[in-house]
């Protein structure tokens, strides 16, 4: 399930391509990555599934989070995609370290189903996406290159076992619907269509809009929501009823 277009996005991008930035344009600059995995088969594995993108480069591997983050300063990635269980520094404490030294890098979490508590902590922290390391090849390419566009991207059984965590959705029905009672009725469309999983594109498109406005929509019903990143008003907008109105 792709969110794209992040809180603000970086560098001032949206949904889709940055700033025009199409990763498959002949001679387009590729994604770079920086992978951490404590497993050396595992990393192995996700290089080689990256290596297949001719429109991704991974230009560090790390076996530990501080080794990561050592690479993610050297480097300066579009994105790092971490392990959550590593030695010396866990994925979690290398997001957060990563988020507050080089915040252009787009974290991604490589998880195991089952890992609920690890989902939403790293949620809290504003990683911008959750793969599954068992998961299909062409998930692991569509979600870097989603979040390398200013966006995130859930693994889609991640992304409905977080909207059932974050539900009990009907007892805290009423608490989202009063957080988003004061959004404009434009605002709370567009929130709707991103809980639906719709890019900034598909949102201007079916709304008639230009994709500048959606952006500019966004950037206010994340301030008023006080949510730090479009995953987390998609689960606001499931958790208020908005999706399937």
């Amino acid at each position: 399930m792709t969110y794209e277009g992040d809180d603000v996005p970086r560098g001032g991008a949206g949904g889709g391509a940055v700033d025009g930035h199409d990763p498959t344009a002949p001679g387009a600059r590729p994604v770079r990555v920086v992978l951490a995995d404590d497993e050396a088969m595992i990393r192995a594995g996700v290089r080689a599934i990256l290596g297949s993108d001719p429109g991704i480069e991974v230009v560090g591997e790390a076996g530990d989070g501080a080794a990561a983050v050592e690479l993610v300063r050297a480097h300066r990635p579009d994105v790092a995609l971490l392990d959550i269980r590593m030695p010396r520094l866990d994925g979690l404490a290398a997001a957060a370290e990563i988020r507050r030294l080089v915040p252009e890098t787009a974290t991604v979490m490589l998880t195991t189903f089952g890992e609920d508590d690890h989902v939403a902590r790293a949620l809290g922290h504003g990683a911008s996406g959750f793969l599954l390391k068992a998961g299909d090849p062409r998930e692991l390419i569509a979600g870097v290159r989603a979040v390398a566009d200013g966006g995130a991207y859930l693994s889609p059984r991640i992304a409905r076992r977080v909207i059932e965590l974050n539900g009990a959705r009907l007892a805290r029905r009423p608490a989202a619907r009063e957080r988003t009672a004061g959004l404009t009725e434009r605002e709370r469309e567009v929130l709707a269509l991103v809980g639906a999983g719709l890019s900034n594109g598909e949102i201007a498109r079916r709304l008639h809009l230009v994709e500048g406005t959606v952006k500019s929509y966004l950037t206010s019903i994340f301030t008023r929501l006080e949510v730090r990143n479009r995953v987390q008003a998609a689960i606001l907008a499931h958790e208020a009823g908005l999706v399937g109105m």
